[in-house]
């Protein structure tokens, strides 16, 4: 099994404001990292962004980035131990602070490449019933035996 992570955000700006430059010119470095980090397997890449912009939530626009793992270690690796740390310090400056979680982790089989729906699907699952073996957090993490011994109830609530 694998790991996937979804993380969205609100843009303070639009995607081509002044005030979001800093953000997108530290996008391709921390992709560079992302890519040759230890355990990464797989990231989202549409467009010029290598993320997406959706219309989601009550048509909300929302940055959202997608991306597989080999385990947690090497996710946590990446997001607090590397260059990509100094970039998240900063997401205040671009982002707007979200109340729910925007965070959600699930295990998939190795070679399953998770789409935007899947993942959102995974996140209302996460905020609906909080943390459980089909979506879960750093914080209330779930191995990957404890998923595969519950049926993807999130597939189902798609």
């Amino acid at each position: 099994m694998h790991l996937a992570q979804l993380n969205i955000a609100r843009l303070r700006e639009p995607i081509d404001s002044p005030a979001l430059t800093g953000f997108l010119e530290a996008l391709e470095p921390i992709y560079q990292v992302s890519d040759s980090a230890p355990g990464f397997v797989w990231r989202m890449q549409e467009g010029n962004l290598a993320t997406d912009l959706i219309q989601y939530e009550n048509d909300r626009l929302l940055l959202v980035n997608l991306s597989v793992w080999e385990s947690r270690e090497t996710l946590w690796n990446f997001a607090y131990r590397s260059a990509h740390l100094e970039v998240m310090r900063r997401r205040r400056e671009w982002f707007h602070r979200m109340a729910e979680p925007y965070l959600v982790l699930w295990w998939v089989p190795e070679g399953h490449l998770p789409t935007v729906d899947e993942a959102m699907a995974r996140l209302s699952v996460l905020r609906a019933e909080g943390a459980g073996p089909e979506a879960f957090t750093f914080r209330e993490f779930y191995g990957s035996s404890e998923a595969a011994c519950r049926p993807a109830a999130a597939e189902v609530r798609k």
